[in-house]
């Protein structure tokens, strides 16, 4: 979720610390907090090129839109089978993947971070199968590669376009990255990649990022057995350090209100387009403006209560697999959730009443 400089808009590094943040830690932390966000900001450029190297010398591009799609759940048993994960431990260094210490059916490791990212990719698993009948990633099975340990104190969490890595974090400000939102969210972009893609600048940037939290936020509340009202809505939380004075990175229920400190500063999400921001920072606010959508998405899972990850996330799993547009607009998308929702329901159902009801309300009419 964190871009910065010669990024490939196709196919991204994507980190969970938007670059905002990093700056802000690097303008205001004391000197070991400061040295590690410029440090960290480096590291995410090189990632990012060495993406770019990879997409030139010729990776199969994603496919157009991959993955069956069921308007209602599908089991494993009715031709949807297992994960394969494959969790390596990166002992703190750069190389990836690392050490492979957990393979698919292999019991704990002992490792409580590893077994952690071994649980919580099966639980996305599980949401993209079971719920929408997507089988993996790519829709194909791919294995579900992820890497703990990456780096030493590292304050950050990425896909790079064909597996996960997650930091530890220094302690101070972030205590860790392991948390299923956050997991779910990184795991969310392969599925975006392989769908057809949203280029990663302006507002198709944005809304890759939306989707991606949509998703996380989802994979968290079926796991938990919580309803819309029951959920908090936060995007990472508890993975603030002990000393920050914030829940999460975000929040869905209430853009900009996900943390307030002195070192991280205010949260900038908007909700409503009247507040959209206008920037060229973090490849035209691609971790801001998608308060907005996300913002949607919640308000439409309110307004119809229930468990969200029923058929509001099918009708924007649905969106997803139709649109077509790697450019789209947040109007483009309030369209093709429309469509979706007509498709899954009826035209004139309640449901696309309080559809159009939650675009309305942040300020795109559909």
């Amino acid at each position: 979720m964190c871009f910065l400089l010669h990024c490939s808009h196709h196919h991204p590094i994507t980190c969970i610390v938007p670059p905002y943040m990093l700056r802000v830690l690097a303008l205001r932390g004391d000197a070991k907090t400061a040295e590690m966000a410029r440090t960290l900001l480096k590291q995410t450029e090189k990632l990012r090129d060495e993406r770019d190297e990879l997409t030139r010398a010729g990776l199969p591009p994603a496919h157009p839109i991959s993955g069956a799609y069921a308007a209602t759940a599908v089991s494993p048993a009715e031709g949807l089978c297992c994960p394969d994960r494959r969790i390596h431990d990166g002992q703190f260094r750069a190389a990836l993947p690392g050490k492979l210490v957990r393979s698919e059916g292999d019991g704990p490791t002992g490792i409580p971070d590893a077994d952690t990212a071994y649980d919580a990719a099966g639980q996305v698993f599980s949401l993209f199968a079971e719920e929408y009948g997507r089988n993996s990633l790519d829709g194909e099975g791919m294995p579900l590669v992820a890497t703990v340990h990456h780096r030493r104190d590292y304050n950050n969490a990425f896909w790079n376009g064909t597996q996960m890595a997650y930091g530890t974090g220094d302690g101070k400000v972030f205590r860790t990255f392991l948390e299923l939102s956050v997991i779910g969210h990184e795991m969310a972009h392969g599925v975006i990649q392989h769908s057809g893609g949203l280029i990663y600048e302006n507002q198709s940037g944005a809304l890759n990022e939306s989707i991606a939290d949509v998703f996380g936020s989802l994979a968290l509340q079926r796991a938990l057995g919580q309803e819309v009202h029951q959920a908090d809505w936060l995007v990472g939380r508890g993975i603030l350090g002990p000393g920050i004075n914030g829940a999460a990175l975000r929040s869905m229920k209430a853009p900009g209100t996900a943390y307030s400190d002195d070192l991280l500063g205010q949260d900038p999400q908007p909700w409503h387009m009247d507040h959209f921001v206008a920037t060229s920072d973090d490849n035209g606010g691609v971790h801001i403006n998608s308060g907005i959508p996300n913002h949607a998405f919640y308000l439409f899972c309110a307004y119809l209560g229930g468990r969200a990850w029923e058929l509001p996330g099918r009708v924007w799993y649905r969106a997803l697999q139709t649109l077509n547009n790697p450019m789209a607009s947040f109007s483009d998308w309030a369209d093709q959730t429309m469509d979706a929702a007509i498709e899954l329901t009826s035209r004139g159902s309640i449901e696309t009443v309080m559809l159009r009801r939650a675009w309305k309300l942040v300020g795109i009419a559909i």
